[in-house]
């Protein structure tokens, strides 16, 4: 294992240790039918560690454009690690052996029904990655510094079905994160207190 799995571990264990109140969750939002879905928070192993983040294809039906972590459903008789692992080899052909798991954070429920795990895990850095581009239209690595800065978390409000909702947008070279994605940062945030020293 390296350095960067150590530390990371660590701050992930020690953050992970305690409740924390105010986590976001979309939760009050939801459906009454939830699925389990799960998501892979894919940091490079490098001395300035990036995550992995895709763009959706715009004909997508669900989420068209919008800026995700690899991930989705999770498939009869799998877990959340299993389900986060396999759907970015499907997406990206990160192949499971190549992630070192750290662990499941908060789950994330949001406001369409779905009930979704992060998985972080540690990758090498610069593996070729291959888009498949039925479910992604492209890819970039953003720096984990500077995703998890909260001074970079700008809280806006918008409506959704009649109703104001709150939600964080994060903005890296033009790539606009916002909604369940940037909700997940901003949960995973808190729990790791990560400074770039």
């Amino acid at each position: 294992m390296s350095e960067l799995f150590d530390r990371l571990k660590r701050l992930f264990d020690e953050g992970h240790g305690a409740e924390l109140a105010d986590l976001r969750s979309d939760a009050r939002f939801a459906p009454p039918e939830i699925q389990p879905a799960a998501v892979l928070i894919a940091v490079t192993d490098r001395p300035d560690p990036g995550v992995i983040l895709i763009h959706r294809p715009e004909a997508m039906r669900a989420h068209p454009g919008q800026i995700a972590f690899p991930g989705g459903k999770l498939d009869p008789g799998e877990g959340a690690v299993q389900a986060a692992l396999r759907e970015a080899h499907e997406e990206l052909a990160i192949s499971p052996s190549e992630v070192c798991v750290i662990g499941a954070s908060d789950r994330f429920v949001t406001g369409t029904g779905y009930d979704v795990t992060p998985v972080l895990g540690l990758m090498p850095p610069d593996i070729p990655l291959v888009p498949n581009p039925h479910e992604v239209a492209s890819w970039f690595e953003a720096p984990l510094g500077f995703l998890l800065d909260p001074a970079n978390h700008l809280h806006k409000t918008g409506e959704w079905r009649g109703h104001p909702r709150s939600y964080i947008e994060i903005d890296w070279q033009g790539h606009r994160i916002w909604g369940i994605t940037a909700a997940i940062i901003a949960n995973l945030s808190r729990r790791l207190a990560w400074s770039g020293h």
